[in-house]
């Protein structure tokens, strides 16, 4: 049984269900990323109900248990987000590197770009400019992303911080965090211990926080307020940036002409930074 029959059949039978398992059946819709990536006692919790009802419903749904419900909801989120997997099958001896290549980055930024939806942009958006501080958490590779979310934030007149390890852990810079705040945490495989126990330690301050990875499974997922996925597959380096800087790019785009005439007062300021020649060379056609 797919998502697709799944979802069908809890429509079907929704009437003939009593009314805490009717309830239950369309939280594990609602709540399907959660349900795939998260222990069987996280998800009852979540969903305020016990542990035996979570398998009840599920074996009323035609599943053995509460495991085969989750098997399934794992594939197709999984499949859902990373397609372009199979392109790295087909990577051989005889196979001319750069086109595959060209073609695998080509296939990434198409993927991002489907799984990004117009509803999630403008909550993005909407939760940015309400912020009292814009906190962008990375580690390792995924620190590049985060740097250029702090990067746009602070030409856009944002009161970013950029949090990545140094004489600070991540847990000890989380203290900060408030509920007024918004984190954005980039996390690419391999994902790490400390990012995930620092994610949770600022969920608990009631910031608002936005993932972006290549995956559901990433566990920062099961924290955040807004998810946004990339795909990010290389044949060589651990993961491909392009698909993730794409997100940044689209988010912080749409933000500043959101910010409307703060944001172009911010980009004039910028683009006159960039024309001080104490500092730069001559340039002309400057975009900003």
């Amino acid at each position: 049984m797919d998502v697709r029959s799944l979802e069908k059949q809890i429509h079907e039978r929704m009437a003939t269900f009593p009314t805490k398992t009717r309830r239950v059946a369309e939280d594990i819709l609602a709540n399907s990323s959660e349900v795939a990536f998260r222990s069987i006692s996280e998800v009852a919790d979540t969903l305020s109900v016990s542990k035996a009802q979570l398998v009840r419903v599920a074996r009323m749904l035609g599943f053995d248990g509460y495991a085969g419900l989750k098997s399934v909801l794992k594939k197709e989120l999984l499949e859902q987000v990373a397609p372009s997997a199979s392109i790295l099958g087909n990577i051989g001896e005889d196979t001319h590197i750069p086109q595959e290549l060209c073609r695998l980055e080509q296939a990434n930024i198409e993927e991002t770009f489907k799984g990004l939806s117009s509803d999630s942009i403008v909550s993005f958006c909407e939760a940015a400019k309400e912020a009292k501080a814009i906190y962008c958490m990375g580690w390792g590779i995924s620190s590049l992303v985060a740097e250029w979310f702090y990067t746009r934030f602070t030409e856009l007149g944002l009161k970013s911080v950029l949090m990545r390890r140094g004489s600070l852990s991540l847990l000890e810079q989380a203290r900060g965090i408030g509920a007024e705040d918004m984190l954005i945490v980039c996390e690419l495989p391999s994902y790490v211990i400390e990012v995930t126990e620092a994610v949770k330690r600022i969920a608990g301050s009631g910031a608002h926080i936005v993932t972006l990875t290549d995956s559901p499974a990433a566990p920062v997922c099961a924290h955040a307020t807004l998810r946004f996925y990339a795909s990010d597959h290389s044949p060589t380096f651990g993961s491909s940036l392009l698909g993730p800087m794409f997100v940044v790019h689209v988010l912080t785009s749409v933000l500043a002409y959101n910010m409307g005439e703060a944001g172009q007062r911010a980009l004039a300021a910028q683009k006159e930074g960039l024309s001080d020649q104490r500092v730069y060379y001559p340039a002309y056609g400057l975009r900003y």
